[in-house]
Formats: C-alpha cells, sequence, structure tokens
C-alpha cells in the first residue's frame, strides 16, 4: 500500500468526519473549533515532533511525525482545503531545485 494512498484515506475519513457528533469523534470535536483551534494542535504537534527528532528514540518520532501528518490534514479540513491540491503544489515542484523554487517565491516568508 502506497503512504499517499494511506493519507488520501485519512484525509477522506477526516472529511467524513465533519458530519459526526463532536461528543463521539475528536476529529470532530477539532473540526468544530474551526481553523484557529485546529492550527494551534497543529503547531503543539509540530513542536514535539521537532522534539523528538532531537532524541535517540526512532518510535518516538515516528508517532510524533504521525500525529503532526493528522493534525495537518485536519487543518487543511477546516480550512476546507483538499489534501489533493496539496500534493498538486508539491508535484508541480518535482525537478525543480530546492533553492531555485524559494527563490522564486520573492517576498514570501521562509
Amino acid at each position: 500500500m502506497s503512504e499517499t494512498n494511506t493519507l488520501d484515506r485519512l484525509a477522506a475519513l477526516i472529511r467524513s468526519r465533519r458530519s459526526d457528533s463532536a461528543q463521539k469523534s475528536y476529529t470532530a470535536q477539532l473540526l468544530t473549533a474551526g481553523p484557529e483551534r485546529c492550527a494551534k494542535k497543529f503547531g503543539e504537534e509540530a513542536i514535539e515532533t521537532v522534539i523528538a527528532a532531537m532524541g535517540d528514540d526512532d518510535s518516538a518520532l515516528k508517532a510524533e511525525a504521525a500525529d503532526t501528518l493528522y493534525h495537518l490534514l485536519v487543518l487543511l479540513e477546516s480550512r476546507r482545503v483538499a489534501f489533493g491540491d496539496v500534493l498538486h503544489v508539491l508535484e508541480g515542484r518535482m525537478g525543480t531545485s530546492g533553492l531555485a523554487e524559494k527563490a522564486s517565491r520573492s517576498g514570501s516568508a521562509s
């Protein structure tokens, strides 16, 4: 099974949780709370991933990275940004030097 397929399936599951009861679904709770809450939670998970990356426990890093990916997908759904659209942007960058791509975004934050 491809990793992208797993992320596509997770994004679809998160999208389906939008209609679930917030009392029965953590994902629905986050989506109901709105993009600001989802962004905060994503940021917390990203920081935990950075901390895990500085340690020696690969299993902790894997777990935190999984949490970060999940919360990124929830954040995207909270803004109704399709995961496929993000993949499309990444696909467009394939074969382009990271330095050249970054330089092409004049005036944008790094």
